[in-house]
């Protein structure tokens, strides 16, 4: 249902070649209110360029409704379990009904940071060291192995939820104890000190850089959402050479992990210089404070036209376009 990031661009031109288009957003999973400030961004945007969108939350409508709705496509929005994580992209697939972004499997490795970490060793990408962790005892491993600070997190979610930087020894039962709060076990990893920066990823290309500057302990939900001291430079780095290395880093880490379409790679860069990747985010937030549009500006590219752009990669390359009439899931 969608392309590979190394896919070329599928140009549409005509806003009704698109058909009748759902915006996801909402839903069930701890993150819904940035998903709906997504959503009614992406939404407005849409429809300033005439494409016939439609507000849809899975929260209040369910996918036996969405079957007989007559929707050409979908424009994801969803953030968190539920949405980015491959099962709404797997109920999609069966309803024949193409999608925004990544396939089922990328976005199920993506939100699985164990795996995709797994997948980066595999690959010779530079990823922190960590330990997998069900208990306080367990993290313990990782304080012998790694010292103070550390970070503690849970393994399949985003934008930070149920994360935590720990200092002391003091600190940590608590941080398992929010980690372990969603479902799976927490990932505790050695805390790479130095510089966080992100590279976004659409239809194939890697977007400029965007350094994060927070007065906060790390770049957390507050950090990303609600914060106003926040500073963001982009490009991230003066080094032309640096920068290219993220780039070919966030491509490599994104196609390793199969994605698609769009999505955004997060880094660390130590004192030793070299990029370690965080994560990749499949369905990052298109808010006032997130970055994807930032670096899409930075690239000469407006709000409305990413919205359009990432429209497109509902549209796989190995299929022939033709513009439609009739909705893909009209009963």
């Amino acid at each position: 249902m969608s392309a590979l990031a190394h896919d070329n661009r599928i140009v549409v031109e005509n806003p009704a070649d698109f058909g009748r288009v759902a915006v996801m957003y909402g839903g069930f999973s701890s993150e819904r209110e940035v998903s709906i400030d997504t959503g009614e961004a992406v939404l407005k945007a849409l429809r300033s360029r005439g494409v016939d969108a439609h507000a849809w939350d899975p929260a209040e409508k369910d996918l036996a409704e969405f079957a007989v709705a007559g929707f050409d496509r979908v424009w994801i929005a969803l953030h968190g379990p539920g949405g980015e994580d491959g099962a709404l992209q797997g109920a999609l697939e069966w309803l024949d009904t193409p999608y925004t972004g990544s396939g089922v499997m990328a976005s199920a490795l993506a939100m699985d940071k164990l795996r995709s970490k797994k997948l980066f060793r595999t690959a010779g990408i530079s990823t922190p060291d960590y330990v997998i962790a069900e208990s306080a005892g367990d993290a313990n491993l990782a304080v012998e192995e790694f010292g103070f600070p550390l970070v503690v997190k849970p393994v399949g979610q985003g934008s930070s939820v149920g994360m935590s930087k720990v200092f002391e020894a003091a600190d940590l039962p608590a941080a398992m104890e929010l980690a372990l709060g969603f479902a799976g076990p927490a990932l505790v990893e050695r805390c790479i000190v130095g510089a966080e920066s992100t590279v976004a990823v659409v239809q194939g290309q890697a977007l400029p850089s965007i350094r994060i500057e927070t007065p906060r302990v790390f770049y957390d939900y507050r950090a990303k959402y609600e914060s106003e001291n926040t500073q963001y430079h982009c490009p991230g780095s003066d080094d032309a050479d640096l920068e290219q290395q993220l780039r070919d880093l966030a491509l490599a880490a994104f196609l390793e992990l199969g994605c698609s379409g769009w999505g955004r790679v997060d880094f660390m860069t130590g004192s030793d210089g070299v990029p370690q990747v965080l994560e990749v985010n499949t369905i990052p937030g298109m808010t006032s404070h997130s970055l994807v549009p930032m670096a899409a500006k930075e690239a000469g590219m407006d709000f409305a036209e990413l919205c359009w752009r990432i429209l497109e990669t509902s549209i796989a390359e190995n299929t022939e376009f033709v513009p439609v009439g009739v909705a893909a899931n009209d009963a």
